[in-house]
């Protein structure tokens, strides 16, 4: 099983970013563009791990601390690892101290079980497009930016995922596993 620990987000901004891919897509036809309804803030990937440790990692999450519910938003647009070498396409989240301490618990509470901790410092964000090619970057670089300074919303982040996901041809697939509040209840 290919595992992952994210935040889902809610319609509206799912909604806004559609939008915008709508107007990037054809300045870069060879960029693979990321399934829009699979969107989510990534806060722990895990990787391959077995249905055994699977209860486990749930075990864990639901065992993090609780803490009140915190705002983020989505705004911005870059990539990764700089502009002058896009290879991501990315939507910016904020999210304050709050996303990165939640972000940094998950990690330290699966690292207890043997899953190796993050090596850079936590970065949320959405990612939209991976980009191939650099022969019609410019193009898309230029795209982006009269985009301008975008916001598409903001949410409450009240509860985290455990995701498993399926690689395919088209892209992966998620399938949600477990639900975890920062209320502190059982997964659901």
């Amino acid at each position: 099983m290919r595992l992952f620990v994210a935040i889902d987000i809610p319609e509206d901004v799912r909604s806004a970013i559609a939008a915008l891919v709508s107007k990037l897509r054809p300045a870069c036809r060879n960029a693979r563009w990321v399934r829009l309804e699979g969107l989510h803030v990534t806060l722990k990937f895990i990787g391959e791990t077995s249905p055994e440790a699977c209860q486990a990692i749930q075990a864990a999450l639901a065992a993090i601390p609780p803490r009140a519910p915190f705002s983020i938003t989505f705004r911005g647009l870059g990539f990764f690892p700089d502009d002058r070498r896009p290879r991501v396409l990315w939507a910016g989240v904020k999210g304050g101290t709050e996303l990165a301490a939640l972000a940094g618990e998950i990690d330290a509470a699966l690292a207890a079980m043997g899953i190796p901790r993050e090596e850079r410092e936590y970065s949320a964000h959405l990612t939209l497009a991976r980009l191939e090619s650099p022969r019609i970057l410019q193009t898309f670089q230029d795209a982006v930016k009269s985009a301008g300074r975008l916001s598409f919303g903001r949410a409450t982040v009240e509860e985290f995922d455990l995701y498993q996901s399926v690689l395919k041809p088209g892209g992966a697939e998620y399938t949600r596993l477990a639900t975890f509040s920062l209320a502190g209840s059982k997964p659901e």
